[in-house]
């Protein structure tokens, strides 16, 4: 997924390392605990090395001789990057229904087609309506043997997907009719009303 959502912010400008991490914490919450120095650079360098990315360093920042200071180093999505990016778009598997997977996908769903976005949310309705099942059994089942707060917790949890259920179901709606999420959400979108007084009848 960190693949997926590198070649996608390439793809709005190039970035240094520091703007990439930054921009990943800010729009992919999801994945901002896995996000660090130590996973960010090594795929950068299996991005580089598949020719998905260019590196370029920055006049200002050209390395004096005999130093040790590291130049800063620009990075660039290639043509084959933009390929790869619109391949991994395409996919709708069963790892674009788990939180992660989901959450880079979503971000980048004004890119994708509605066929693929339609089959990813489903997909994860699917993922959520099964882990919303499995605490209610477990609760029917075993909630009077948990404790006062493991109960809530579990609570907490089936109403969290409650919540995500109904707001998957709204989404496909819109999907299915045609409407982007803020299109539907906005007046200033809505078909206008009769602009006509309103006459009594005779």
């Amino acid at each position: 997924m960190l693949e997926l959502a590198i070649l996608g912010l390439l793809q709005e400008a190039p970035m240094h390392g520091y703007e990439l991490r930054k921009e990943l914490a800010t729009k992919l919450g999801t994945i901002r605990a896995a996000i660090s120095y130590g996973t960010l650079y090594p795929t950068l360098k299996r991005l580089h090395a598949a020719g998905w990315i260019s590196e370029q360093a920055t006049e200002t920042d050209i390395v004096p001789p005999m130093t040790s200071k590291r130049g800063r180093i620009v990075y660039k999505i290639t043509a084959e990057g933009k390929e790869r990016f619109a391949d991994l778009l395409a996919q709708a598997g069963p790892e674009t229904y788990d939180d992660a997977g989901f959450g880079v996908h979503f971000t980048f769903f004004s890119r994708t087609d509605r066929a693929t976005r339609l089959r990813i949310l489903e997909g994860r309705r699917r993922r959520i309506e099964e882990r919303r099942e499995g605490l209610r059994d477990m609760l029917s089942r075993a909630g009077d043997r948990l404790d006062a707060y493991t109960l809530e917790l579990q609570r907490h949890g089936l109403d969290a997907c409650e919540r995500e259920v109904r707001w998957l179901e709204e989404l496909i709606t819109n999907e299915r009719s045609g409407r982007t999420p803020s299109s539907a959400a906005d007046p200033a979108v809505a078909p206008p009303e009769d602009p006509a007084p309103h006459q009594d009848r005779p």
